[in-house]
């Protein structure tokens, strides 16, 4: 029986779209199209999901990679791009609160460096949310299968018990071979509803 939820947070709680956050600075066309793939799109930026780079010292490295009139734009993309308006998930904080009042313990599983204590508050219905585990605070990331074994072992989860939602194919493959039940979100929560409720879920269709 189905008893934990444990979600992803980007493109899952809300639309992660860095291609918003550059325009949001007021880059466009050639310009942003190098910023989203010399900032985002780097194994700088995956290493402060990792831990192992804080976004300061991430930002100072791609900041020399950049041509002069870009560097300006690089800190405030690495460092500050939550500080605008995030963008939720029509429909998942709903989702999140139904979830919590039938009786489910709601976990977040996510890649993200420690700022994610910074706006986490803002995401929806993130009062719900019993337990994070967030990749940077343990040096490593999805789909490394010890994390999906970090999360069982932090919050005394049964994987069997375990429905896992996150938006890449790869995280959700590996958290099966772990032992969650899991499903890959492609951006509809209607879709979502039905197959939580083939797993035996209950929810609202």
């Amino acid at each position: 029986m189905i008893k934990n939820i444990v979600f992803d947070m980007g493109n899952v709680l809300f639309t992660f779209k860095p291609s918003e956050y550059i325009r949001r600075l007021g880059y466009t066309g050639q310009d942003a199209e190098l910023l989203e793939t010399e900032v985002f799109l780097t194994p700088e930026w995956s290493a402060t999901d990792r831990g192992t780079l804080k976004p300061p010292q991430a930002a100072r490295i791609l900041a020399q990679r950049v041509p002069e009139h870009l560097k300006p734009a690089v800190e405030p993309l690495v460092c500050h791009w939550w500080e605008g308006d995030l963008m939720p998930v029509p429909g998942m904080g709903d989702l999140v609160r139904e979830l919590k009042a039938n009786g489910y313990h709601i976990y977040l599983l996510s890649n993200a460096s420690r700022y994610i204590y910074e706006y986490f508050h803002r995401l929806p219905a993130a009062d719900c949310f019993e337990g994070l585990l967030v990749s940077a605070d343990w040096l490593m990331a999805k789909p490394q299968h010890e994390i999906y074994e970090k999360l069982y072992a932090r919050f005394d989860l049964i994987p069997d018990e375990c429905f896992f939602v996150d938006d890449r194919v790869d995280n959700v493959e590996v958290a099966q071979l772990t032992g969650m039940h899991a499903t890959v979100f492609r951006g509809d929560v209607s879709r979502l509803r039905r197959e939580m409720g083939e797993a035996g879920i209950t929810v609202q269709a």
